[in-house]
């Protein structure tokens, strides 16, 4: 089973980083610099080789060509800081062969380039030989007299210069990829104190479930950005804590009063019937509380349930024609309130498509023709219109009831929250918090306020598809 190497830190792998771009960086100018080097010390090594083939090739033999270089050396008159140290002079005749040879090598190898130049094809030509451990650089000229002359040259003074040069710069560059190294480090560190903090930040939150802790912002940065972040869910978080302790504190004071009101009436049923009985009008009675009590607790729980999962509805979003969503809402409602009529018209937005969960939007606006017949009188009519405007589409609901009083308009979309004059009436409170957090959901608006003609008007704006 093979181990797994331990996974660095985002400290080390910054500085891994940053030393290997360092490190590429020498890499490449130290090599550059090398070649370029060596290319000019070559070429002006070969250069001096030339001017000596030309001196050599008019002397009479290879012994007063090498006399000759070396007193010109002497006298100043070359740029050569060897002073012919290490040159060797050889004549070649036409055909080919060395008649002569003068200096460190008593007999030197003769090349292609050298016969051709010996034959009269090519006037120059140059050579690289090597004659035991040591490599010669051979610089070919023609004689006036025929044939040829070679000026050949031990080239380790060249050969140990750039060793030299690439000892050094292999120092150099190590030297600089520690000290990359050890700016990296600190760079790193002082780069990551942000997220040392941010870290620090969320481990605190994570240990005292302290949600209203913050973190100082400083800087425009990605890691100011990131810590505003943070404060952003933070602050998400809290708001959300907070809504779900309110939801739950409500819910309990809800349901302490069905609850209550529920056990009462099973513990009367109980005692009378251990004891000498009801008569059957208060039994069926009480049956029939019990009946509403537990379908109304049912409807309770059930819009609990639907608020707290709302905004993690398992349905997907799609497109959705509204209107069919609205006629069928009509169409479920319809049964619920025999004695009201409903007035539906959806032929200006006939084909209108948003975003979203098809059930969510029937529940909410269900929700609002439920509201609206239970507010309107015996035989009253309910007004449902569904019309498109410019990027949205709207549903207002209209009913002929009291209206609302102005002083309840700013609560009626609050959870549990319930007018005076609607205590009296069944219902939780839930339905219309409901038909706001839907709507929410799918990035609407909902307005709720009195019609001209009394009532109230619930007027629902969604985003078209594609706005």
């Amino acid at each position: 089973m093979k181990r797994r190497l331990p996974e660095l830190t985002l400290r080390a792998r910054l500085t891994v980083l940053v030393v290997a771009a360092v490190a590429v960086a020498v890499v490449a100018v130290s090599l550059t610099s090398w070649l370029v080097t060596q290319a000019s010390l070559y070429r002006q090594f070969d250069a001096q080789l030339q001017a000596y083939a030309q001196v050599a090739a008019k002397s009479a033999s290879p012994a007063d060509a090498l006399a000759t270089l070396r007193s010109a050396d002497r006298d100043g008159r070359s740029t050569d800081p060897g002073h012919g140290v290490g040159l060797t002079v050889q004549f070649v005749d036409a055909a080919g062969a060395p008649t002569g040879a003068a200096g460190e090598v008593s007999a030197f190898p003769v090349g292609a380039q050298a016969r051709q130049v010996a034959a009269g094809a090519i006037s120059v030509g140059s050579e690289v030989d090597r004659i035991g451990s040591d490599r010669y650089r051979v610089w070919i000229a023609a004689r006036p007299a025929g044939g040829a002359v070679q000026v050949a040259r031990d080239s380790e003074g060249v050969e140990h210069t750039l060793a030299d040069l690439g000892l050094w710069e292999l120092l150099v560059g190590l030297a600089g990829v520690l000290v990359a190294a050890l700016i990296g480090r600190a760079v790193a560190k002082t780069a990551l104190r942000p997220v040392d903090t941010l870290t620090a930040a969320a481990g605190d939150v994570a240990r005292t479930q302290a949600l209203a802790a913050e973190i100082t912002v400083k800087g425009r940065g990605e890691l100011a950005k990131l810590a505003e972040s943070f404060n952003e869910m933070l602050a998400a978080l809290a708001t959300s804590r907070d809504e779900q302790r309110r939801l739950v504190e409500d819910a309990g004071h809800e349901l302490r009063t069905p609850l209550a009101s529920l056990r009462n009436n099973i513990e009367l049923l109980i005692h009378a019937q251990t004891r000498s009985g009801l008569p059957s009008d208060d039994h069926a009675r009480l049956l029939t509380d019990l009946d509403t009590q537990s379908a109304e607790l049912t409807d309770l729980v059930g819009e609990l349930v639907e608020l707290a999962t709302g905004d993690h509805s398992p349905e997907d979003v799609e497109d959705v024609e509204l209107a069919d969503v609205v006629r069928t809402a009509v169409d479920r409602a319809r049964p619920r309130a025999p004695g009201i009529r409903f007035d539906l018209s959806t032929e200006a937005a006939e084909s209108v498509v948003v975003r979203g969960r098809p059930a969510a939007l029937e529940r909410a606006v269900l929700n609002i023709l439920g509201n609206a017949a239970k507010w309107s009188p015996p035989g009253g009519t309910v007004t449902v219109t569904l019309a498109a405007g410019p990027g949205e589409v709207h549903l207002v609901v209209t009913d002929e009831g009291p209206g609302i009083p102005d002083t309840d308009l700013p609560h009626v979309f609050e959870r549990f929250y319930r007018a005076a004059s609607a205590r009296a009436q069944p219902g939780s409170g839930l339905g219309l918090a409901i038909v706001h957090q839907v709507v929410a959901q799918h990035h609407g608006r909902v307005r709720a306020s009195n019609g001209e003609r009394g009532g109230a008007r619930f007027e629902l704006a969604l985003p078209v598809r594609g706005s």
